[in-house]
């Protein structure tokens, strides 16, 4: 179970890191006027989503396997399945903006993607309180 918690936190971390970098991109998508740009942007934008929906799979099963394997219970495990099921929303929520960027509908400022970023460092702080500390 060592090396499943292991590889479990290796993809926590990796799909982090890309919901984390995704909306810095959509910050410089907000703020871009020049085309070759704007390209270059949304291909990477496109890459890394794609990248980060291959890394929360595994993160997610991995997760699931655990806690079926231990069998923990608890109301801190129903808050932080809670949270992870705002992560996932998040996750899908990037999706559809990055579809705006595409199609340019995109109707936010820089400043509303700036306040956005901060959305999955909150739930990743909650997340890792409720399963260190186990508060209740």
């Amino acid at each position: 179970m060592l090396w499943l918690k292991a590889f479990h936190i290796v993809f926590i971390a990796s799909w982090f890191a890309g919901l984390f970098y995704l909306p810095r991109i959509f910050v410089n998508l907000a703020l871009e006027t020049e085309t070759v740009a704007t390209a270059r942007l949304l291909l990477m934008a496109r890459k890394l989503y794609r990248f980060t929906t291959l890394l929360a799979v595994p993160a997610l099963v991995t997760g699931l396997w655990l806690w079926l394997g231990y069998g923990i219970g608890g109301k801190w495990m129903h808050a932080k399945l809670t949270l992870v099921i705002l992560v996932i929303g998040y996750h899908h929520a990037c999706g559809s903006l990055l579809k705006k960027f595409e199609n340019g509908v995109n109707k936010r400022a820089h400043t509303w993607y700036r306040y956005f970023n901060e959305v999955p460092v909150l739930l990743l702080v909650a997340i890792v309180i409720l399963v260190v500390v186990k508060p209740f």
